[in-house]
């Protein structure tokens, strides 16, 4: 391991001693947090990138003009693409939480049987502490990035556990809503549309007593050019309408934190 990625380790032990036990209304599945205090009228904005990324603009220009705080979780790939680079440097500046995504967007257990694992500990580590380094490369103190989004947001409680012991904390989008879908194509079985996918987020706001209280509302970056709808364009909607509503928006370490 190198000096970096040594003394990258000891900063993350030291950000999880620094993670405090948050609200006891937190929900967590598998050991990752989905939730933050579902009693609380919070919210918190996340978006995921590894291979695309023609949203930055317009996603930092609507967080910039709202003046509200999201989180952003990228690959180590992400964060070497000097064409996000730019794009990057401004959420960062802007005080938005800049997070791990994994270095090479692995998958980390099979998908229909969740305790097989494909990838060793080994593996995993220094897959993460790649991205980590990738991080701090890009200009960004990774001193903020205690909690991880696992890559594909797919992961089992082993991965959870082999987090915590870098002082990492998993978390995860909310169940309930279809935000994370913005990636789908019209060639793709799973495919929702903007409309059914916005849809989907202001229902479930309103059949739920707790609505979207706590909730950690996941879109991604960019979709590429085969999905032709980009839902992060229905963003400055999404946020007048849950203001209006009494929602406060929270980067992720405050939402987990209070």
């Amino acid at each position: 391991m190198s000096r970096f990625l040594e003394s990258t380790v000891a900063l993350i032990m030291v950000l999880g001693f620094l993670l405090t036990s948050g609200s006891s209304s937190r929900s967590t599945y598998q050991g990752a947090i989905v939730r933050g205090d579902s009693t609380v009228r919070e919210l918190a904005l996340i978006f995921s990138g590894d291979e695309f990324g023609e949203g930055l603009g317009f996603i930092q220009t609507t967080l910039h003009q709202n003046n509200i705080p999201a989180s952003f979780f990228f690959t180590g790939k992400f964060y070497r693409n000097r064409r996000f680079l730019p794009g990057i440097k401004l959420l960062a500046d802007d005080g938005h939480f800049m997070g791990a995504h994994s270095d090479q967007h692995l998958l980390y257990c099979d998908w229909t049987r969740r305790d097989s694992l494909l990838v060793t500990q080994r593996q995993f580590e220094i897959d993460i502490l790649r991205n980590y380094e990738s991080i701090e490369q890009a200009g960004i103190n990774a001193a903020r990035a205690q909690y991880f989004l696992p890559p594909y947001e797919w992961y089992n409680d082993t991965i959870s556990a082999w987090a915590s012991r870098l002082g990492i904390q998993l978390i995860n989008f909310t169940p309930g809503t279809l935000s994370h879908t913005d990636y789908t194509t019209l060639e793709d079985k799973n495919y929702r549309s903007n409309q059914v996918i916005y849809e989907s987020i202001i229902n479930y706001e309103q059949k739920h007593e707790q609505g979207l209280n706590g909730f950690i509302l996941l879109m991604h970056i960019g979709a590429g050019a085969d999905r032709k709808e980009k839902f992060y364009t229905r963003l400055p909607e999404m946020i007048l309408e849950l203001k209006q509503k009494g929602y406060r928006f929270k980067a992720i370490d405050e939402l987990l934190n209070n």
